[in-house]
């Protein structure tokens, strides 16, 4: 075997490897970490950002930022949503190929990213390569890597390289989620939410004022959502900067203000920005509240891989409709609807609508 048939095969199983770890049924935290350290072997990366997000938004809902990314958490997030620059995770998810670098989409010019002049460069990074991880339509995380500021950038064969991985990192942070709908992750939280809450931030996003209600669910919020160099939360700090990006460009369609994830507890909250009157200049309210049932639903119904046919169908069974009112409502024939009914429940791992409704309803606003 020659050296570059040697270095082929090599590659061939570190990568297989890395594929096998996103079918193991990993939770996020333990699949990301077995994913850096892998993909370290076979691409070198200085520095990585790995992060679920919410599909609907693309907001963070779980992130690892390594050093010395976390130092810029404020500036990174203010660049990500409040700024024009090359390769938004937001364009990367519509891209018919959802991988690229810096050097790639700047022809080699990184300085005329505002993103490379004011977080990278600073930080002694030079090139980046972003990854939005897809499954169909959905986003389930997205990957960053960064090389130390040199010449020498990401080649075309490590874009390949992750342009391969990336589905199946998608997908097993799908089944993460899905399996944490199912119920399978720790002990059961009390089902006792707080109150909606509200956290008012001033232009810069500097905490005003906070509820009560806002700092109870605040303290749920997982410890990688609360960089040391920030004193706001990500997610907090991610809907207020989309909230003043949408207004100042005065988009039509801009993606909601609003991400939906799970605290340590096991409870699902939102959080929603909001823009406040206020006689002593502009505010943002961040309301925070428990996720509404059929909202976690749909979110849930997503992550166990359901197909869009299936969570419309899905979606009427949870507000109780008879199988002839979802052919009515969705003109579809009764054969087709039990066709949708059987994979369902064999995705979701029910045998029975009662089963569907209390595993995605139920046991997943207060899970057990």
């Amino acid at each position: 075997m020659t050296g570059a048939t040697a270095a082929s095969a090599r590659l061939e199983r570190r990568t297989s490897a890395i594929v096998a770890l996103c079918r193991a049924g990993l939770d996020a935290d333990a699949l990301r970490s077995g994913v850096l350290s892998r993909l370290r072997t076979i691409v070198p990366v200085d520095a990585a950002f790995f992060a679920t997000v919410d599909p609907m938004t693309l907001l963070f809902t779980s992130a690892v930022a390594e050093d010395p990314l976390g130092t810029a958490t404020p500036l990174f997030l203010e660049n990500e949503f409040g700024r024009p620059d090359v390769n938004k995770f937001t364009a990367l998810a519509r891209a018919s190929h959802p991988v690229s670098s810096l050097d790639l989409a700047t022809g080699g010019n990184r300085a005329a990213s505002p993103r490379y002049r004011e977080v990278m460069a600073p930080l002694g990074l030079g090139d980046e390569l972003r990854a939005a991880l897809m499954v169909g339509d959905h986003c389930w995380g997205v990957l960053c890597l960064h090389r130390q500021d040199s010449p020498t950038g990401f080649s075309t064969d490590e874009l390949r390289l992750i342009d391969r991985l990336a589905p199946h990192l998608a997908e097993g942070l799908r089944q993460a989620l899905g399996s944490a709908a199912r119920g399978t992750r720790g002990p059961s939280p009390s089902a006792d939410s707080p109150a909606p809450g509200i956290v008012v931030l001033d232009s810069d996003y500097t905490v005003v004022s906070m509820s009560p209600e806002a700092e109870q669910w605040l303290s749920d919020l997982p410890d990688d959502l609360w960089p040391g160099a920030s004193g706001l939360p990500v997610p907090v700090h991610a809907v207020a900067a989309r909230l003043t990006a949408a207004e100042q460009r005065s988009w039509d369609c801009a993606p909601p203000s609003a991400v939906r994830l799970r605290g340590r507890s096991g409870r699902w909250l939102s959080m929603h920005a909001t823009r406040l009157q206020d006689p002593t200049g502009p505010r943002i309210g961040i309301v925070i509240q428990a996720v509404p049932p059929a909202e976690l639903g749909s979110l849930l119904l997503s992550a166990q891989g359901l197909t869009q046919a299936q969570i419309r169908v899905a979606a009427l069974i949870l507000k109780g409709r008879s199988t002839h009112e979802i052919v009515a409502e969705l003109h579809i024939s009764g054969n087709t609807v039990q066709e949708h009914l059987t994979a369902i429940f064999d995705k979701v791992g029910v045998r029975s609508r009662r089963e569907l409704v209390a595993a995605v309803l139920a046991d997943n606003t207060h899970p057990s």
